[in-house]
């Protein structure tokens, strides 16, 4: 057991490695031996954990999309007596990586964005991360319909909508065309819109 949780440890140790050097010159920029010198391990400890490149890549990959979500759950478990409007507001404001804490992971998870569009294999571990965030996404605007006034919304699309609007004001705010308050004007502006067409009290007005 003692050698099962180090060796997990390393490999999540050496996908840390791995965002800072593509956070720096990109996923195809990356080596095993750059990764073994950042991660103060030896080359032959990265080979034993992982046995190529794009392997490697592939785990730092889900090691990012693990990390946003566990922070998007453990934000609706601290108030488990919220509202899905309230909880569905805090969601996207940690998948859209606005807080100045956070840039650094949206540049790494954009440059794998970047990356995944010409390689198959990389793209296959982001549509699953996207899939769970939609998921939880349209459990949320479900549940909130459920107390609306109006009809129930096309779920499944409202939840793509959220997840297209969050990427986009991330590279937005990365290359500086908004602030990070100016993106969050706008997604609580969306939000409030899909609360009105709801007939659902949003945040604010529980508040």
């Amino acid at each position: 057991m003692p050698k099962q949780v180090d060796y997990e440890s390393r490999r999540h140790r050496i996908a840390e490695a791995v965002c800072l050097l593509a956070d720096e010159q990109g996923p195809e920029g990356v080596s095993m031996r750059d990764v073994a010198t950042r991660a103060q391990v030896s080359l032959g400890a990265v080979q034993r954990c992982f046995r190529t490149k794009e392997e490697m890549l592939l785990f730092a990959v889900d090691h990012v999309g693990e990390r946003v979500t566990a922070r998007v759950r453990a934000r609706i478990a601290a108030g488990p007596a919220q509202s899905a409007a309230t909880a569905l507001g805090h969601a996207t404001d940690e998948v859209a990586l606005l807080r100045e804490e956070h840039r650094a992971e949206a540049r790494i998870w954009l440059a794998f964005v970047a990356q995944a569009a010409v390689s198959a294999s990389l793209a296959e571990p982001l549509r699953n991360s996207y899939a769970a965030l939609q998921e939880l996404f349209v459990r949320l605007i479900t549940e909130a319909a459920a107390s609306g006034a109006a009809d129930g919304p096309d779920a499944v699309c409202e939840a793509r909508t959220l997840l297209a609007l969050t990427d986009g004001l991330t590279g937005h705010v990365l290359i500086g065309h908004v602030t990070a308050r100016e993106a969050e004007g706008v997604l609580h502006a969306h939000l409030a819109g899909l609360w009105a067409r709801l007939g659902v009290t949003g945040p604010e007005a529980e508040g």
